[in-house]
């Protein structure tokens, strides 16, 4: 008979499972067989982790538990997903010019979800069921590493697809982003083809005039233009220039835009409400890079307090920037300035009516106001070194006879004035020393330049008229460096690539010279001068048909004249150079003169240059200066012109 197993035992086999596999009686060993899995199948077993009895969940130590919830996993695939997030994202942030606040909240949101997902990595588990719990799930091994191995798997994935990218971005895509970047904010060929801001590089923004009237325009510009320059005296600074830090005016650009453009590290921006003789100055300091702010206050002031304030906020910054000051800071920042309010605020008239110019009558309003502010305070040294770089202007491009000798001997003594006053001031040796170099006293002009340098090391304008002065009287190197360094500090100016390039081309460096010219034409597309001189430097470099398109399409009459007179000769084209030679002598006389006999050396008639030449030395003509260096060909070995070159007693 076959064994029936009592109905009793849940643990002992079925009827189907005891019948042996085929019919008729079962062997020994089959039998044998059948009572060893009965009695190991009625031992008593332990309930399944998820059975249905009162069983209890097995507890794991602490980092037993980190490890079966894979918090670890998690929190290493969640530095890949947002190391790829952050990267993808900051493409389109330049490529779409996004403003910088967005992608400041996504740092942030990133940043502040990894601590959500470990604490969501602990809390829950992902079952077949769902997400629960963790305290609610029982560790089952199987469970754990199946999930575990799909974790290694997104891990290697996702780091994978990150190196990718990194070696794209690296070899390809941060190279591509950067040209356009070039291309739309930095058009300037030498800027810097990566973002790498000097340390301690800052830019000053015009400061926003809060006072509702619009006329009060001229104070918070000059109120910025304050701050600016007393930055740019402490030497432990680089500070963009004023023309490229004002040409952002109005346009509301983000900082990271202002950072690139101008190559700094940090950009100051404000704005003043002024009430009379009171004023609130609201000043906040920003990463250039990061975009965060590094310090901001705001001041409440009597104007004759400006003086303190410029130094209080120049401090302020440089401590942000976490920047060592050497010397007396404050008698840096507060050279020559007043403490006068009427006479301040006259000094900012002036300069804003100066820098805006149009004509001569436009230059005297500015000399007027210059001379009220001087009238106010006798003891203002700025206001006496930018009367005269005033006066010198009009002496050199308006004054006709007595009156030119006569603006010379005022700008002469505001220099001197401003000097006395403040020994230290770089705008002043500046302004004497452009005294010096239109009176042809070349051998005073270089020390009172070199003097101006040295003083101010970040003054892009000292370094500008610096760097030409130097290479027209042969001292190339120094002056190029000077000249290269000035356009850093004012990138965004044309006049000091127009400055650089002319620099250049009087150093016979006619391919660079080009470049810079072509600089100075992407920013100033409409600029006669520009063109003109970029003919030239086409001319002396050989390139006849560029020169000549390039000097037709120019504005300014006389360097336009000049550029096509030399240019139509070379082409065989007599009668035109004639022409335009004839007309050029018609328009301005002997004014020129010194133009007049470089055309005639470059036609070969000698005799007539040097006549032109003498002209010029009886006019006491400033643009004698060119003469050192200027490629006349023969000329230079005739006596008369020998004669000449030592009575203007260059400097070696």
């Amino acid at each position: 008979m076959t064994e029936v197993p009592s109905q009793k035992d849940p643990g002992a086999p079925s009827a189907t499972s005891a019948k042996p596999a085929s019919g008729g009686t079962s062997t020994p060993a089959e039998t044998k067989k059948r009572k060893s899995r009965a009695v190991a199948e009625s031992r008593p077993q332990a309930p399944a982790p998820h059975s249905t009895g009162h069983s209890l969940p097995i507890q794991l130590p602490f980092l037993e538990k980190i490890k079966q919830r894979h918090v670890g996993r998690v929190a290493i695939l969640y530095l890949v997903v947002g190391y790829l997030v952050l990267e993808v994202f900051g493409v389109f942030v330049h490529l779409l010019a996004l403003p910088e606040w967005v992608g400041r909240g996504v740092v942030i949101v990133v940043a502040l979800g990894f601590p959500v997902a470990l604490l969501f990595a602990w809390a829950y588990e992902i079952t077949p069921e769902g997400i629960k719990p963790s305290d609610q799930v029982e560790p089952k091994l199987s469970n754990s590493k199946q999930t575990g191995k799909r974790l290694d798997f997104a891990i290697m994935a996702l780091m994978a697809v990150a190196l990718t990218y990194f070696i794209v971005d690296k070899f390809w895509l941060s190279k591509r982003i950067t040209q356009v970047a070039v291309a739309s904010t930095a058009p300037v060929k030498g800027a810097p083809a990566t973002f790498a801001p000097p340390p301690h590089s800052i830019a000053v923004l015009p400061f926003v005039n809060m006072s509702g009237d619009k006329e009060q325009e001229y104070f918070s510009e000059g109120l910025t233009e304050e701050v600016l320059n007393s930055l740019a005296r402490l030497n432990e600074l680089q500070v963009a220039a004023r023309t490229s830090s004002f040409s952002f005016q109005g346009e509301h650009p983000d900082i990271a835009t202002v950072a690139h453009k101008l190559n700094v590290g940090a950009v100051l921006e404000g704005s003043v409400r002024r009430a009379g003789h009171t004023v609130r100055i609201t000043t906040q300091l920003v990463n250039g890079i990061t975009g965060f702010h590094l310090w901001s206050q705001t001041y409440d002031r009597d104007l004759g307090d400006v003086l303190k304030l410029q130094t209080e906020i120049a401090d302020a910054v440089a401590s942000a920037l976490k920047v060592t000051l050497l010397g007396d800071v404050a008698a840096k920042i507060e050279l020559g300035g007043t403490r006068n309010p009427e006479a301040f605020d006259a000094y900012l008239r002036a300069t804003k009516a100066y820098y805006e110019r149009q004509d001569v009558k436009e230059l005297h309003g500015a000399v007027a106001l210059y001379t009220e502010s001087i009238r106010l305070d006798p003891n203002y040294a700025l206001a006496y070194a930018d009367r005269s770089l005033a006066l010198a202007t009009f002496a050199r491009n308006w004054a006709k006879g007595t009156a030119v000798r006569a603006s010379r001997d005022k700008a002469q003594a505001d220099a001197n004035k401003a000097i006395v006053l403040a020994p230290e001031l770089a705008e002043a040796h500046l302004a004497l020393a452009s005294v010096f170099e239109d009176s042809l006293e070349f051998t005073s002009a270089s020390p009172e330049y070199e003097r101006a340098r040295a003083l101010a090391p970040g003054n892009a304008r000292v370094l500008g008229d610096y760097g030409q002065f130097a290479v027209a009287m042969g001292h190339t190197e120094s002056g190029l460096l000077a000249a290269h360094r000035a356009v850093e500090l004012d990138p965004l100016n044309p006049n000091v690539h127009t400055a650089l390039g002319r620099s250049l081309l009087i150093a016979r460096r006619y391919e660079e010279s080009i470049l810079a010219m072509k600089n100075a034409k992407v920013l100033a597309p409409n600029d006669g001068h520009v063109n003109a001189l970029l003919g030239l430097a086409y001319y002396y470099s050989g390139n006849l048909q560029s020169a000549r398109a390039a000097c037709e399409e120019s504005t300014d009459e006389l360097n336009k004249g000049f550029c096509l007179a030399m240019v139509y000769e070379k082409l065989g084209r007599h009668a035109d150079a004639e022409s335009v030679f004839a007309n050029l002598r018609g328009r301005w006389g002997e004014d020129f003169s010194v133009f007049y006999g470089m055309i005639y050396a470059v036609w070969g008639d000698n005799a007539r240059a040097l006549d032109c030449l003498e002209t010029a030395m009886g006019h006491r003509d400033a643009y004698l200066v060119a003469v050192k260096t200027a490629p006349l060909g023969s000329l230079r070995k005739e006596p008369r012109f020998q004669a000449i070159e030592k009575a203007l007693k260059f400097p070696d």
